[in-house]
């Protein structure tokens, strides 16, 4: 298992629509242990394939933050919602691809969500809280949005300059 750098806003590929996954291969396979290994490493609660560069609907994640609960490494191809509720939850979000900016987020409380694992079977579950606010967002990142697509215009603008000035100075180091 590998470490993946993670991409950071702005870059082109976190703003392009991922390609299906039409055959569940041992890189893929390998790329989902890594994806899992990077997103406990950042440390963050879900990962989407452009945010480490693989351009593939593929997301992982594990919204269980209780250090003394059993980890729930989730892996997730081809993730589509088929359901979501009428009532919605505000979370303050962050991306491990805008490292420290936050901003509150409204979206549907609970949502059902069908995909394949790397069984090959098709999955399907309810989620919520967390885990809801988790996979509509790493789901929009295989769709090329980030959750600062949700704020205004100014907001948005005033975020990708603090990125952008963060990729200049990484870049001097």
């Amino acid at each position: 298992m590998t470490i993946r750098p993670i991409l950071i806003h702005p870059d082109p590929r976190l703003k392009k629509l991922c390609d299906p996954v039409t055959e569940i291969t041992d890189d893929l396979r390998a790329a989902a242990e890594d994806m899992l290994e990077t997103m406990y490493d950042a440390p963050g609660v879900g990962l989407a394939g452009p945010q480490v560069g693989l351009m593939s609907r593929i997301l992982v994640m594990d919204c269980i933050k209780d250090p003394e609960a059993k980890p729930r490494p989730m892996v997730l191809m081809n993730p589509e919602v088929t359901w979501t509720s009428d009532e919605t939850n505000t979370y303050e979000e962050g991306c491990l691809s805008i490292p420290e900016q936050y901003a509150d987020i409204t979206r549907p409380k609970e949502v059902k969500v069908r995909w394949l694992g790397l069984d090959g079977a098709t999955h399907e579950e309810e989620f919520d809280g967390l885990w809801a606010t988790c996979v509509q967002h790493e789901i929009d990142h295989l769709d090329g949005k980030l959750f600062i697509d949700y704020l205004t215009p100014l907001k948005r603008q005033l975020i990708t300059r603090k990125m952008q000035k963060l990729k200049r100075e990484k870049a001097r180091a």
